[in-house]
């Protein structure tokens, strides 16, 4: 809500916001909705003011809206409120000097600091991975060049089998190429949603004539005349393909907080930088939000790094709050959607992986993809999802809330 100007600071420094996704966007917005009228800077290596990014692995990058879809807010907005430095990535960071370097040599002076940096594609070690040919996702201009080569392109294989590797590959589809998906799991999604549900992803995608290579493991992409042409299995099985995306996890981008000697979370629990709950690292008057924030939990008792549109959409406005003295702790579900083909999904909770729950029990029909699904541990409900089934997340956090576990019958007439 709006509130009074904030009125605060002998200092003349700025408050700087370090990141170009919907976390340092909304958090911009939020600082001067609540009032703040002092310097405001936000610095990001991008070339462009701050987006968001699931457009780019779905309607963008099929070509069926154009990049004004990806902005958060008009240009204009940041002319007004903003000193907005894009191509000026962050390289260091000394928090007990309140001082940010960039990449040009320059440093930048804060009175408090926020970072939003987000997290990079995972690179894949293995021969062949640097020919032409082989891409990966994360910004508009990787998803603008992606969309060039599907456009030429006889047949895409796609080595992940997460959600960008799955939504890479129903748009690719959509396109009418031929798609190949190489996954470690059983089934894809296998990981965050388990073997019941990834087996309702991978008949989805089969059921519109995507090749899953389940269990496998990649060893090289073969290339002619330096541009990619096949990839090869361990197993030394042969896929031709001209394009190759590379799409098997993120890592958040700590590094100026490794620079400042901030905090980091164990990879046991995501990693990423350690936040309380009111989004402050351990560094001095520095918050963290977005993709590289690991925020604590209430409600799970544990630590929770989640890589979606709706954490950066939620933190970095309370990051703003908190940077602006709010105390209040963060307590949002983790929740996040995805559109493939004609199947519309939306998943509020949390789940540790695929061994962290007894089981999930579903209400609806999975054949027509019309259904809920409820995983359950010791008969609490630890997350909810919902296909094709809409405007029901509230029902399903009132349901992971409950002080006494719902009972399957309930679950089960959920619909």
């Amino acid at each position: 809500m709006n509130s009074a100007p904030y009125k605060e600071s002998s200092s003349k420094a700025p408050f700087v916001i370090v990141g170009g996704g919907l976390a340092a966007s909304k958090a911009a917005q939020t600082l001067r909705d609540e009032g703040f009228e002092g310097d405001l800077v936000v610095v990001t290596g991008e070339a462009h003011r701050p987006y968001e990014r699931p457009p780019l692995s779905k309607d963008y990058l099929r070509g069926e809206v154009d990049r004004s879809k990806v902005f958060t807010v008009d240009e204009g907005w940041y002319e007004h409120n903003v000193e907005l430095r894009t191509g000026e990535p962050a390289t260091g960071l000394d928090s007990a000097r309140r001082r940010l370097t960039l990449a040009d040599g320059s440093s930048l002076d804060y009175k408090k600091l926020l970072i939003a940096t987000g997290s990079s594609p995972r690179p894949l070690p293995i021969p062949g991975a640097d020919l032409q040919g082989v891409y990966l996702l994360r910004t508009v201009e990787q998803s603008d060049l992606l969309h060039a080569a599907i456009e030429k392109a006889e047949h895409v294989a796609i080595v992940g089998d997460g959600w960008i590797g799955m939504e890479v590959a129903a748009s690719a589809r959509q396109l009418g190429r031929e798609v190949t998906v190489f996954g470690l799991g059983a089934q894809p999604l296998e990981r965050v949603l388990g073997p019941e549900m990834g087996l309702v992803f991978g008949r989805l995608h089969t059921d519109h004539g995507v090749e899953l290579l389940r269990r496998t493991q990649v060893a090289k992409i073969i290339g002619e005349d330096d541009r990619a042409v096949a990839v090869e299995t361990e197993d030394g099985r042969r896929v031709d393909a001209d394009v190759v995306l590379l799409a098997v996890g993120a890592t958040p981008n700590t590094g100026l907080a490794v620079e400042a000697g901030i905090n980091l979370r164990s990879k046991e629990f995501g990693g990423g930088i350690a936040v309380d709950g009111t989004l402050r690292t351990s560094g001095p008057d520095v918050w963290a939000a977005g993709d590289v924030a690991s925020i604590p939990s209430v409600q799970y008792g544990r630590p929770i790094r989640v890589e979606h549109w709706q954490t950066a959409l939620d933190t970095g406005p309370h990051a703003a709050r908190a940077m602006l003295g709010d105390e209040t702790p963060y307590d949002k579900l983790p929740y996040f959607f995805t559109d493939q083909y004609d199947l519309g999904m939306e998943y509020l909770g949390f789940v540790a992986g695929p061994d962290a729950y007894d089981e999930v029990v579903v209400s609806g029909s999975v054949e027509s993809l019309e259904f809920a699904a409820f995983w359950t541990k010791a008969g609490r409900v630890l997350a909810g999802m919902t296909v094709n089934t809409w405007d029901r997340m509230a029902e399903v956090e009132v349901l992971i809330r409950a002080a006494e576990p719902p009972s399957t019958e309930t679950l089960q007439s959920f619909r």
